[in-house]
Protein backbone atom coordinates (compact mmCIF):
# COMPACT_ATOMS: atom_id res chain seq x y z
CA UNK A 1 0.00 0.00 0.00
CA UNK A 2 1.40 3.09 -1.24
CA UNK A 3 1.23 6.51 0.91
CA UNK A 4 2.58 10.12 0.12
CA UNK A 5 6.66 11.01 1.53
CA UNK A 6 7.47 13.57 2.68
CA UNK A 7 10.50 13.61 0.14
CA UNK A 8 7.11 13.61 -2.52
CA UNK A 9 5.59 16.38 -1.12
CA UNK A 10 8.58 18.47 -1.33
CA UNK A 11 9.67 17.59 -4.41
CA UNK A 12 6.08 18.65 -5.44
CA UNK A 13 6.54 21.79 -3.92
CA UNK A 14 9.60 22.21 -4.87
CA UNK A 15 8.16 22.02 -8.52
CA UNK A 16 5.06 23.57 -8.68
CA UNK A 17 6.45 27.07 -7.60
CA UNK A 18 9.27 26.72 -10.42
CA UNK A 19 6.30 26.18 -12.68
CA UNK A 20 5.03 29.30 -11.11
CA UNK A 21 8.20 31.26 -11.73
CA UNK A 22 8.83 29.89 -15.05
CA UNK A 23 5.24 31.29 -15.41
CA UNK A 24 5.70 34.70 -13.83
CA UNK A 25 2.64 34.44 -11.89
CA UNK A 26 2.06 36.21 -8.40
CA UNK A 27 3.91 34.98 -5.49
CA UNK A 28 2.46 31.68 -4.50
CA UNK A 29 1.46 29.35 -1.62
CA UNK A 30 1.06 25.66 -2.03
CA UNK A 31 -0.05 23.00 0.23
CA UNK A 32 0.19 19.45 -0.19
CA UNK A 33 -2.21 17.38 2.05
CA UNK A 34 -2.35 13.07 2.77
CA UNK A 35 -5.14 11.50 2.06
CA UNK A 36 -6.66 12.08 5.18
CA UNK A 37 -6.05 15.82 4.76
CA UNK A 38 -3.77 16.24 7.05
CA UNK A 39 -0.89 18.71 6.18
CA UNK A 40 2.13 17.19 4.88
CA UNK A 41 3.68 20.32 3.63
CA UNK A 42 3.22 23.67 2.69
CA UNK A 43 5.14 27.13 1.42
CA UNK A 44 4.50 30.32 1.07
CA UNK A 45 6.47 32.62 -1.17
CA UNK A 46 8.13 35.97 -0.38
CA UNK A 47 5.53 38.42 -1.17
CA UNK A 48 2.23 35.78 -1.14
CA UNK A 49 -0.20 37.84 0.74
CA UNK A 50 -1.22 36.08 4.38
CA UNK A 51 -4.40 34.71 3.10
CA UNK A 52 -2.46 32.07 0.79
CA UNK A 53 -1.99 29.57 2.83
CA UNK A 54 -5.34 29.16 3.88
CA UNK A 55 -6.91 29.29 0.85
CA UNK A 56 -4.75 26.82 -0.80
CA UNK A 57 -5.94 24.59 2.00
CA UNK A 58 -8.90 24.39 1.58
CA UNK A 59 -8.74 24.43 -1.71
CA UNK A 60 -7.02 20.84 -1.30
CA UNK A 61 -9.21 19.78 1.43
CA UNK A 62 -12.41 19.92 -0.31
CA UNK A 63 -10.55 18.37 -3.20
CA UNK A 64 -9.38 15.39 -0.64
CA UNK A 65 -12.52 14.99 1.49
CA UNK A 66 -14.82 15.02 -1.77
CA UNK A 67 -12.44 12.84 -3.75
CA UNK A 68 -12.86 15.71 -6.94
CA UNK A 69 -10.70 18.12 -7.99
CA UNK A 70 -11.47 21.69 -6.73
CA UNK A 71 -12.45 22.31 -10.41
CA UNK A 72 -14.85 20.16 -10.46
CA UNK A 73 -16.43 21.32 -7.24
CA UNK A 74 -16.27 24.53 -8.05
CA UNK A 75 -18.87 23.49 -10.91
CA UNK A 76 -20.90 20.86 -8.60
CA UNK A 77 -21.37 24.20 -6.49
CA UNK A 78 -22.78 26.51 -9.03
CA UNK A 79 -25.61 23.99 -9.96
CA UNK A 80 -26.30 23.28 -5.80
CA UNK A 81 -24.87 26.32 -3.81
CA UNK A 82 -26.92 25.71 -0.79
CA UNK A 83 -25.55 22.14 -0.35
CA UNK A 84 -21.81 23.30 -1.21
CA UNK A 85 -22.32 26.54 1.92
CA UNK A 86 -23.67 23.69 3.86
CA UNK A 87 -20.33 21.58 3.35
CA UNK A 88 -18.62 24.98 4.09
CA UNK A 89 -20.03 25.31 7.31
CA UNK A 90 -20.18 21.72 8.16
CA UNK A 91 -16.05 21.70 7.54
CA UNK A 92 -15.70 24.52 10.01
CA UNK A 93 -14.98 26.80 7.21
CA UNK A 94 -11.68 24.29 5.83
CA UNK A 95 -14.07 23.78 2.81
CA UNK A 96 -13.59 26.02 -0.37
CA UNK A 97 -14.64 24.85 -3.84
CA UNK A 98 -13.20 27.05 -5.99
CA UNK A 99 -10.24 25.77 -9.23
CA UNK A 100 -6.75 25.48 -7.74
CA UNK A 101 -6.16 21.48 -6.45
CA UNK A 102 -6.28 18.50 -7.74
CA UNK A 103 -6.02 15.06 -6.04
CA UNK A 104 -3.06 12.76 -6.14
CA UNK A 105 -2.68 9.40 -6.52
CA UNK A 106 -0.54 6.68 -7.14
CA UNK A 107 -0.55 4.79 -10.79
CA UNK A 108 -2.83 2.32 -10.06
CA UNK A 109 -5.26 5.38 -9.16
CA UNK A 110 -4.77 4.72 -5.47
CA UNK A 111 -5.75 7.95 -4.17
CA UNK A 112 -2.84 9.51 -1.85
CA UNK A 113 -3.91 13.20 -0.75
CA UNK A 114 -4.27 16.69 -2.61
CA UNK A 115 -2.23 19.51 -3.83
CA UNK A 116 -3.23 23.04 -3.70
CA UNK A 117 -2.45 26.44 -4.50
CA UNK A 118 -3.48 30.03 -4.52
CA UNK A 119 -1.81 33.52 -5.35
CA UNK A 120 -2.69 33.48 -9.21
CA UNK A 121 -6.11 32.73 -11.03
CA UNK A 122 -7.82 29.68 -10.18
CA UNK A 123 -6.57 27.95 -13.49
CA UNK A 124 -2.57 28.83 -12.99
CA UNK A 125 -2.85 27.89 -9.41
CA UNK A 126 -4.29 24.90 -11.06
CA UNK A 127 -2.05 24.62 -13.35
CA UNK A 128 1.39 24.44 -10.79
CA UNK A 129 -0.62 22.09 -9.10
CA UNK A 130 -0.46 20.20 -11.80
CA UNK A 131 3.15 20.44 -13.21
CA UNK A 132 4.01 19.74 -9.34
CA UNK A 133 2.14 16.24 -9.08
CA UNK A 134 3.75 14.93 -12.51
CA UNK A 135 7.22 15.97 -11.32
CA UNK A 136 7.15 13.33 -8.78
CA UNK A 137 6.10 10.59 -11.24
CA UNK A 138 2.14 10.58 -9.21
CA UNK A 139 -1.01 11.12 -11.39
CA UNK A 140 -2.74 14.36 -11.18
CA UNK A 141 -6.74 14.23 -10.69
Amino acid sequence: MSTLTLAQANTLLAAALAAARAAGHAPMAVVVLDEAGHLKAAQREDGASMFRIDIATGKAWGAVAMGASSRVLAERAKGNPNFFTTLADTAKGRFLPQTGAVLIRDGSGRLLGAVGASGGSGDEDEAICIAGVAATGLVAG
